[in-house]
C-alpha cells in the first residue's frame, strides 16, 4: 500500500434506486482522486438507464438479485483498492469526504473510520444536520453495540485486508449484515470516529428502513442476541484495562 496515496475502493450496490447518478457522481467530484468505482447491480428491473452515463468510467457488474450484503461481498472481491468505502445508491458524499477520511485514518492508524452525517429528502434538500452518534471512547462505543448501530455504512472507510480476517458480510442478513459486520471488526481492530459531517444520508419513502420496519427490528434482536456475551467480554476487558491504568497513577 502507498501510504501516502493509497486507492479507494468505492462500491454502490444498485438495485432499481432512482439516485444512483447522483451517488455516482458524488464519487466523480471527490478531492481525492486514486480511487475505483465499483457498480454492483443486483438484478435491477428499473433505473438502469441512469447508468448509461457512466459506464466508461465505473466498474460495472450484474448479478442476480441477491441482497445487499451478496452485493457489497462481489464488489470487495472485484476490488483492487487497499480502502474500501460502501456508498447506498442513494446517498451523497460530500467533496472532500474521502480526502478528509483516508488523511484522519492514517494519521489515527486505525483500521475502520466512520464520520458524521446530515440527512436529506428526495428533493436533495437537508432537513436534519449532524445526526451522527460520536463515540470516541471505546467502551461507551461497544455498550452502545450492545444497544444499536452507531455507524452508518456509507461513511466508512475500512482497510481491506481485515476483511477476510473477520469474515464477510452475512447474505442472510436483509437489513443488519453492516450491524453484525461492524461488531466483528470492533471485536478485533481499531475503530475512530471523524467527526465531520461527509455525507448527506438520504430519508425516502423507497427506502428499506421504512418499508420493512418490523423485519427489521427482528434481524436487529437477533444480532444483538448472537453478540451479547461477546460484547459483555469486551466491555469487561476493556474497563479492567482502565481501572488497572487508574491504579497505576495513583501509585
Amino acid at each position: 500500500m502507498n501510504g501516502l496515496d493509497p486507492k479507494i475502493s468505492v462500491i454502490i450496490p444498485f438495485y432499481n434506486c432512482s439516485f444512483v447518478h447522483e451517488a455516482i457522481e458524488s464519487v466523480l467530484n471527490q478531492t481525492y482522486k486514486n480511487i475505483e468505482i465499483i457498480v454492483i447491480d443486483d438484478g435491477s428491473k428499473i433505473n438502469t438507464e441512469r447508468l448509461k452515463p457512466y459506464m466508461n468510467k465505473v466498474s460495472y457488474f450484474y448479478q442476480e438479485n441477491g441482497g445487499t450484503a451478496s452485493a457489497l461481498n462481489q464488489g470487495i472481491k472485484r476490488s483492487t483498492g487497499d480502502f474500501i468505502a460502501w456508498l447506498s445508491s442513494d446517498d451523497v458524499f460530500l467533496p472532500e469526504k474521502l480526502e478528509k477520511q483516508v488523511d484522519f485514518m492514517i494519521k489515527s492508524n486505525s483500521d475502520l473510520v466512520y464520520t458524521n452525517f446530515s440527512l436529506i429528502n428526495a428533493r436533495s434538500e437537508i432537513i436534519r444536520e449532524n445526526v451522527g452518534l460520536i463515540l470516541h471512547d471505546r467502551v461507551r462505543f461497544l455498550k452502545q453495540l450492545q444497544k444499536s448501530c452507531p455507524i452508518n455504512g456509507s461513511t466508512i472507510l475500512v482497510k481491506k485486508e481485515i476483511i477476510p480476517q473477520v469474515g464477510w458480510f452475512d447474505s442472510e442478513l436483509k437489513y443488519t449484515q453492516d450491524y453484525d459486520m461492524w461488531i466483528r471488526i470492533s471485536a478485533k481492530f481499531k475503530v475512530s470516529v471523524l467527526d465531520e459531517t461527509v455525507l448527506h444520508y438520504r430519508i425516502h419513502d423507497n427506502m428499506g428502513s421504512k418499508r420493512f420496519t418490523e423485519d427489521q427490528w427482528k434481524e436487529i434482536k437477533l444480532v444483538q442476541e448472537k453478540y451479547q456475551g461477546m460484547l459483555s467480554r469486551l466491555i469487561h476487558i476493556e474497563e479492567k484495562g482502565l481501572r488497572s491504568k487508574s491504579n497505576d497513577k495513583k501509585v
